[in-house]
C-alpha cells in the first residue's frame, strides 16, 4: 500500500497497468483506522492484480473534490485510469474482495 498525493495521482493512479483501488481516509477517522489492516490483507491476496494508494483527505483536497468525497473512508475503483464503482464506509474483507473482483 502506497501513500499518494495530487502531485503523484496521475502516474500512480491514473496511469497504471493494473487496477488501483484508491482509499481516501483522514488521521481522524475511526473507521478509515480499521481499515487500513484489511486492506492490507486484500493487497497481499491481490499483489499482481490490483495496486492500493491512499489518500489523505485533510491534505488533498482538491482531488476530494475532483471525486465527490463526502464521507470517508472512501474507496474509488479505477481500471485503466476510469473510475468503475465506488464504496462508502468500511466493509469487512469477504465484502471487499468480492467488490473488488467482480469490478476488474
Amino acid at each position: 500500500i502506497k501513500e499518494c498525493d495530487e502531485k503523484d495521482f496521475q502516474t500512480m493512479v491514473l496511469d497504471s497497468d493494473i487496477p488501483v483501488l484508491v482509499d481516501f481516509w483522514a488521521e481522524w477517522c475511526g473507521p478509515c483506522k480499521v481499515l487500513t489492516p484489511i486492506l492490507e490483507e486484500v493487497s497481499d491476496e491481490l499483489n499482481e492484480k490490483l495496486s492500493i494508494i491512499k489518500v489523505n483527505l485533510d491534505e488533498n483536497q482538491d482531488l476530494a473534490m475532483k471525486y465527490s468525497i463526502r464521507s470517508i473512508p472512501t474507496l474509488l475503483l479505477l481500471v485503466k485510469g476510469e473510475l468503475v464503482d465506488v464504496k462508502v464506509g468500511l466493509s469487512p474483507k469477504v465484502e471487499l474482495l468480492e467488490w473488488i473482483n467482480s469490478k476488474i
